[in-house]
């Protein structure tokens, strides 16, 4: 009797971990569907916010970057301009310049 009792004892342990797989299987492929799903959202938030953003912020920089580039040209131009005007001021300026900073690394 006692070999009866222990073969449905292993009978029954053997429905429980085929029970446990079964469920460990379902619960995996739950898992996979939730990550699938969460990578479709990440996705599609990247398409939908990021990339306008990042785009946009490109476009901005860029526009910037032009203007600046644009006053920065005028500034040089002005700046040739008088220094074709008045040269003795200029080399009057630079030297002045020179002479400042020669003294702050003399004292540092």
């Amino acid at each position: 009797m006692e070999s009866a009792t222990q073969g449905d004892m292993t009978d029954e342990g053997k429905g429980v971990m085929a029970q446990a797989q079964d469920r460990a299987s379902a619960l995996a492929a739950d898992a996979q569907a939730e990550i699938a799903a969460l990578r479709a959202k990440v996705e599609t938030l990247m398409n939908e916010r990021v990339t306008p953003a990042l785009s946009q912020a490109a476009d901005q920089a860029e526009a910037t970057y032009h203007t600046v580039r644009e006053r920065l040209g005028e500034r040089g131009e002005q700046v040739s301009e008088r220094v074709r005007e008045q040269p003795l001021l200029a080399l009057a300026l630079a030297a002045l310049a020179g002479f400042v900073v020669a003294a702050m690394f003399r004292r540092g």
